[in-house]
């Protein structure tokens, strides 16, 4: 190969590496982009964008709900979640632990999760909270809970299955109720949040139990709140 071909060659495998560094910014630059119009969305709904309000007081049925506790507990946390919101993450990963070890297993409070997936801006939480239903059919709601939390990028129905393989859930029976037989139990808990305002998740009501399957609910809280903040609530309303 003579001098002038080679530095053709040269000069067209620079080429070639400068465009190709260049594609590759302006594709890091477009995932950014989403990425920082993702949390925008995210701080709409945030607990900062909300306005403080008067205190509920309205009863709450929790039959048939994911409950974690004593019977016997005086108190009842429920929380209105979307297992894609990073918010509700931070919570499962910081207050929860602190809030299980303090109160629930003491038998001081019960807690309740019910469904808010806010598929406009997380359109793979309608699917997870479905197939944490149909992991609450064989009784380990909870362990998929924390797993799909724990793994909160990883929620497409492939990755789903792999989640209920992982805490030995029954695969046939797990994806035959993922085909849409626990769609009408989001659903439920979804319009019930709509209709009682909420607009964030999650969102928390505190109450007392009445015995008969329902709660009467006094406080509520918005946010992925410090444990302190439910300490607050909490210990007020058991004096």
């Amino acid at each position: 190969m003579d001098r002038s071909t080679l530095l053709k060659c040269l000069a067209g495998t620079a080429v070639a590496i400068v465009l190709g560094f260049i594609a590759g910014r302006q594709q890091q630059l477009v995932d950014t982009q989403r990425e920082i119009l993702r949390e925008i969305q995210e701080l709409k709904t945030s607990p900062q964008a909300q306005q403080p309000e008067p205190s509920p007081d309205f009863k709450m049925r929790i039959e048939g709900a994911a409950i974690k506790g004593q019977p016997g507990a005086k108190l009842t946390v429920i929380e209105f979640s979307d297992f894609e919101c990073p918010y509700c993450a931070r919570h499962a990963r910081e207050s929860l632990p602190q809030l299980d070890r303090d109160y629930i297993q003491t038998g001081k409070i019960r807690y309740v999760f019910r469904h808010f997936p806010l598929a406009q801006i997380h359109p793979r939480a309608v699917k997870a909270g479905e197939a944490a239903e149909c992991a609450r059919l064989q009784g380990k709601f909870w362990p998929f809970h924390d797993r799909l939390f724990a793994f909160q990028k990883e929620l497409e129905r492939p990755a789903l299955i792999n989640h209920a393989r992982a805490i030995g859930l029954d695969q046939s029976a797990f994806e035959t109720c993922l085909n849409g037989q626990a769609a009408a139990t989001v659903l439920a808990d979804l319009n019930e949040g709509t209709a009682l305002g909420i607009s964030a998740t999650p969102t928390f009501f505190f109450g007392f139990d009445q015995n008969d399957g329902t709660v009467h609910v006094v406080e509520r809280l918005v946010g992925a709140r410090p444990y302190a903040a439910f300490q607050s609530v909490l210990e007020g309303m058991l004096k």
